[in-house]
């Protein structure tokens, strides 16, 4: 198959290229800047292009010819006011419509797990929103809905190793959320419930949650953090007010570490009861993942980015 992806050089982008060209597919990666995308340059069948994909035009001429559209675009934080209107609502809208003018019949879709019109959150009610412009679409389009996505750079559990890594000793982490449920998800069985829908036709007109096998409380996956890192930090949960000032705050940080909308967010659990896609193949464990790119044995073992980038467990 020849196949585009939006958002294609992102974290779960490029799991998703690595298993498509393994599998012979042809696949385009459109980006503003081609180097943002340098980290795809090695694979055979993968071409680069530099274009502006907020653009219907630029999308339909991306789109002719592809047997499929996959749209993984998504953003966690507003850098400005309505960000994630543009982002998650307004660019699918236009990469549905590119695919109509370009005849391409074959959508799926990035969504997220909790998404719904009366969460909390901005982030959760425009993914809504997208979820539903793609299902009034009439294409043949597959939505996805993971929990939060574990695996090699991502920005989840490695995000809280390099906190812990800069606190002082023997100073507790204060921890927003930290009764919040999720239900982490590895990247590479994202990656597969993907490339095994493209060729599958009973899964247009389907939505999937993908969650991993295993629910934990956000102070219970910080904890195995520490444990795998060998640290002995004491961890305090926040209660709402005191997230919400910190978020109020932090929010003003470059990297935005916790904003308002991810302290909404948190006040709806993150988990399913779905079956999980029999298609995907099985659920990986997180505890079977994870250190191999946190603590003692991530130093050991070199090759442990080499083969997540590559699909192989």
């Amino acid at each position: 198959m020849n196949i585009l992806i939006l958002g294609g050089s992102g974290f779960v982008g490029r799991a998703i290229c690595n298993k498509l060209v393994a599998d012979g597919h042809s696949v385009t990666v459109p980006t503003r800047k081609r180097d943002n995308a340098r980290a795809l340059f090695p694979l055979p069948t993968l071409t680069v292009e530099e274009a502006d994909i907020t653009d219907v035009a630029t999308l339909a001429r991306l789109a002719k010819g592809k047997d499929a559209v996959i749209n993984l675009v998504g953003i966690l934080n507003e850098k400005r006011r309505g960000d994630f209107e543009r982002a998650h609502v307004t660019l699918t809208e236009r990469a549905l419509e590119a695919c109509k003018l370009a005849k391409v019949g074959r959508y799926l879709h990035m969504s997220a797990l909790g998404a719904s019109t009366n969460a909390p959150s901005d982030y959760q009610k425009t993914k809504a929103r997208a979820e539903a412009a793609v299902m009034a679409s009439g294409l043949n389009a597959t939505i996805f809905a993971p929990s939060v996505i574990f695996g090699n750079e991502d920005s989840f559990l490695n995000k809280f190793a390099a906190m812990i890594k800069l606190m002082p000793p023997l100073v507790p982490m204060a921890l927003p959320g930290a009764s919040t449920q999720f239900q982490p998800v590895w990247v590479d069985d994202v990656a597969r419930a993907f490339v095994s829908a493209l060729q599958k036709p009973d899964t247009s007109g389907q939505r999937y949650e993908l969650a991993g096998p295993t629910r934990y409380s956000l102070k219970a996956l910080v904890a195995y953090v520490m444990a795998t890192t060998e640290d002995r930090h004491l961890i305090v949960g926040l209660p709402g007010f005191a997230s919400a000032a910190l978020a109020g705050v932090l929010q003003f940080v470059p990297t935005q570490p916790l904003t308002p909308d991810n302290v909404k967010s948190m006040q709806v659990d993150n988990v399913s009861d779905a079956a999980w896609p029999s298609f995907a193949g099985a659920r990986t464990a997180l505890e079977s993942v994870v250190p191999r790119y946190l603590g003692r044995a991530a130093v050991t073992d070199t090759f442990a980015s080499a083969r997540e980038r590559a699909g192989h467990s």
